[in-house]
């Protein structure tokens, strides 16, 4: 499966969802503990990428809401759009993150929340290097995945039929640190999203730091 066509799945299951996805995910406390971890290391106007950005919510919207300047990235141009509209005081752009020119040391922290699940192991991997010298010395990275030892794996997400590509919790964890991040702190969660197709699943959250 190439990259394109990876993005072009991501991007249909998406378009599909819209706001339903934003709702549906509302409720993780533990999504918010990491933003506020994460909102408590930044220096005032710090630059924040946010990969696989959504509507906005409640990422790019509570790092904007702080001061920060958020550019989020989505393959779906719904999640863009709806993005542009409900946090204008960000940046987004509608582009497969794998295309996007990447500066070294361009920004004081990256956020992946849940974005890397419809790409292969290959390009992860290579995706989260990028990211990691994407970052400045010192500055932070916040990951979150479902943690499960699966390859292009069809499940049915809130009524979508998705191809999911993981990794077992610690070698995901393992993934991250051989990018060059320096993990501080792994946390998997029970979450059950707000969505009558929806089931219970198990989220790992990383806060990380490139030294």
């Amino acid at each position: 499966m190439t990259g394109e066509s990876q993005a072009q799945r991501a991007a249909a299951v998406f378009d599909a969802l819209g706001l339903a996805y934003e709702r549906a995910f509302a409720g993780s406390e533990t999504h918010r503990a990491s933003l506020a971890w994460l909102a408590g290391r930044l220096e005032p106007g710090s630059r924040v990428l946010d990969v696989g950005c959504g509507t906005g919510r409640p990422t790019a919207e509570t790092l904007a809401a702080a001061g920060h300047g958020v550019l989020g990235i989505d393959a779906s141009p719904v999640m863009v759009d709806l993005a542009t509209r409900q946090v204008p005081d960000a940046a987004f752009q509608h582009a497969d993150i794998q295309q996007v020119p990447l500066q070294d040391g361009a920004f004081d922290a990256v956020c992946v929340y849940f974005s890397l699940l419809q790409m292969s192991r290959t390009t992860q991997e290579s995706l989260v290097r990028r990211l990691a010298r994407a970052l400045r010395a010192g500055g932070s990275m916040v990951l979150a995945t479902v943690p499960a030892d699966v390859e292009d794996f069809e499940v049915v997400f809130m009524g979508q039929k998705v191809r999911a590509t993981s990794y077992a919790a610690e070698d995901f964890t393992d993934m991250v640190a051989a990018a060059g991040l320096t993990v501080l702190s792994a946390e998997t969660v029970l979450f059950t999203p707000d969505h009558p197709d929806a089931g219970h699943e198990p989220h790992l959250f990383l806060r990380c730091v490139r030294e």
